[in-house]
């Protein structure tokens, strides 16, 4: 995948690059800011460089973090050799992977604003010039397009790449698998399941944990993390391939070395965030993430990344975009494939060019942060070729003939909520509810046979407030799968399913419970009714009982907040509802 050094960079001589961080260092009466870089190894030739504030995601406890700082080290060198001064600093992370089903998982989604406010904060405050970030888990990549939109200064981001497919050392008859077959950690979920219901033996349950994640790289399906930084490409805020090139491959470390070109390029015309999003970057945003089938994520994260740009965008703009847009890519965790075998066709960038060439679902003339339209970008980039993969499908053989992402409303959800439909669960479900205010409790319920064909699971108390931060249902959908109760069971929440779940799935049900929604009404047997066809999600329940519920609702007194102080408190009090975009400021 080569990528053109940009041709058409200013000269440094034609226009002053360090125009913020001057401020700072060319000015005698910031002698105090000037003396503190000197005691940090800056020469007097430094002064006058465009200072770059390189925010590295790294952190050692998870693979999709553990790499970064390597590549933060390069980003580094890279503007070194441009004549640019690149200084590195940190924000924080949570593994969703790791957190999923304990009380950590409250503190993902709302990481996703602190390393937004961090990274504004340290941009602003220590006057950088520009900024490029290295994110890579779930919430880091909304979090820096967050933070770019807000501090405005020329930014690019370079993703920190997906993990390689892990490789089973055993066969596993039961479930379909042999050895050599890959694995992922999806599969690492879906295995307790299989193992709780006598499905598989400790033994292939342990050799799916053991193998799942073979080194450093985000999860590696079209889950969230692939589906943010699939959209960050889009967007125009990170350089063609950036979301497809896996963590390990040396193509990435290349990509870090190039970013300081293409920023000195930014810095000279004085290219910014908010130049390149716009409301046609945020439709090839949503337009792609269909034709990927990536996370319901996606929903959350662009609505807040374009509240903080100014851009109008609501939970309709992405149904009206999903009816026209098929769903091509056979990815994880509903296909086949991983983001790796996406790269190898031609990644993001070969994808964008079929659909530029052959339909009217992306607009070419959104600006990037090569300097270039995404249409001069993908000029010279090689077509798919359909007749030697399968990994993408063209326009006339869909997965789908629609987006997969469907925009419900009705009695149990009246503001909305986001269902994955990808057709393969069907596109109606009518069942009975069962419910579970405490996800643990689940697990007993479905250990004990309670869960069963025609059950319309609910979680409840998971929304932004109740929760707090929205939790993900990853480890019950992976269960229920590995259970083989995917396509015989319907789950429903208020708070938000992992990129790598699956099944007939619908989460961000709007009001949530914790704010008195029809959800905190329903009872164990309710009749409950999801039509993707028709968009409704209904509560089949009559007036008279309905009305009571609320009463006896009423009556309970306000669920009082689960924390008092610190981080998850002031998160509960400022969030927004999730049709919006869960955002805090």
């Amino acid at each position: 995948h080569a990528l053109k050094k940009p041709s058409d960079v200013a000269s440094s001589n034609d226009v002053k690059l360090n125009k913020i961080s001057s401020l700072l260092t060319e000015d005698k009466a910031r002698g105090g800011a000037q003396a503190m870089l000197y005691a940090v190894g800056l020469t007097e030739e430094d002064m006058h460089k465009a200072q770059i504030g390189i925010a590295s995601l790294w952190w050692e406890g998870n693979p999709c973090n553990v790499h970064l700082l390597d590549l933060a080290k390069k980003v580094k060198e890279g503007c070194e050799a441009e004549g640019l001064l690149g200084l590195t600093f940190n924000t924080i992370g949570v593994s969703d992977g790791m957190t999923m089903g304990t009380e950590g998982m409250s503190y993902s989604l709302p990481s996703r604003d602190i390393i937004a406010d961090s990274i504004e904060t340290v941009v602003m405050a220590q006057h950088y010039d520009g900024n490029i970030c290295i994110p890579s888990c779930d919430k880091n990549m909304p979090g820096c397009a967050i933070a770019a939109a807000r501090h405005n200064r020329p930014t690019i981001m370079i993703y920190g790449g997906t993990i390689q497919a892990g490789r089973r050392h055993l066969d596993c008859p039961s479930m379909g698998f042999k050895k050599g077959d890959t694995v992922n950690i999806a599969d690492a979920f879906e295995s307790w399941g299989a193992y709780t219901t006598s499905k598989i033996s400790e033994e292939e349950r342990m050799d799916v944990v053991r193998h799942a994640c073979p080194g450093a790289g985000s999860c590696g399906g079209m889950y969230t993390a692939n589906t943010m930084s699939s959209c960050l490409e889009a967007l125009g805020l990170s350089l063609p391939y950036s979301s497809s090139i896996s963590a390990t491959d040396p193509a990435k470390l290349q990509e870090c070395y190039r970013a300081a070109s293409y920023m000195k390029n930014l810095l000279a015309k004085d290219i910014k965030p908010r130049d390149i999003l716009s409301r046609k970057s945020f439709d090839n945003a949503i337009a792609l993430t269909c034709i990927l089938g990536g996370s319901t994520n996606a929903v959350l994260h662009l609505l807040a990344i374009a509240r903080a740009a100014d851009i109008p965008l609501t939970v309709d703009d992405f149904q009206a975009i999903a009816d026209r847009t098929p769903y091509l890519a056979d990815l994880r965790p509903s296909g086949k494939y991983m983001m790796e075998d996406l790269n190898k066709v031609g990644g993001v960038p070969a994808v964008l060019k079929y659909l530029l060439k052959n339909t009217n679902l992306i607009h070419g003339d959104t600006l990037t942060v090569t300097g270039k339209t995404l249409a001069e970008n993908l000029q010279d980039v090689p077509e798919l070729d359909f007749q030697s993969q399968d990994v993408v499908r063209p326009l006339d053989d869909p997965i789908k003939s629609t987006g997969h992402i469907c925009i419900l409303r009705g009695s149990l959800a009246p503001d909305s909520a986001v269902a994955k439909i990808t057709g393969k669960e069907g596109l109606r479900f009518e069942g009975s509810a069962k419910c579970f205010d405490v996800e643990a409790d689940f697990y007993k319920s479905l250990k004990a046979g309670e869960i069963t064909a025609g059950t319309v699971v609910i979680f409840r108390y998971q929304g932004p407030k109740g929760g707090p931060g929205m939790p993900e249902m990853l480890g019950p959908t992976g269960a229920i799968m590995g259970a083989g109760l995917g396509d015989k069971t319907c789950l429903i929440t208020d708070g938000r399913f992992s990129g790598a779940s699956r099944g007939f799935i619908i989460g961000h049900v709007t009001p949530e419970a914790q704010l008195g929604g029809p959800i905190a009404l329903v009872e164990d047997g309710d009749k409950i009714l999801v039509d993707a066809q028709t968009r409704k999600i209904e509560w089949l329940v009559d007036d008279a009982t309905k009305e009571a519920r609320r009463d006896k609702w009423r009556q309970m007194g306000e669920r009082p907040l689960k924390f008092k102080r610190g981080v998850l408190f002031r998160y509960t009090r400022d969030v927004a509802p999730a049709n919006v975009g869960a955002y805090c400021d």
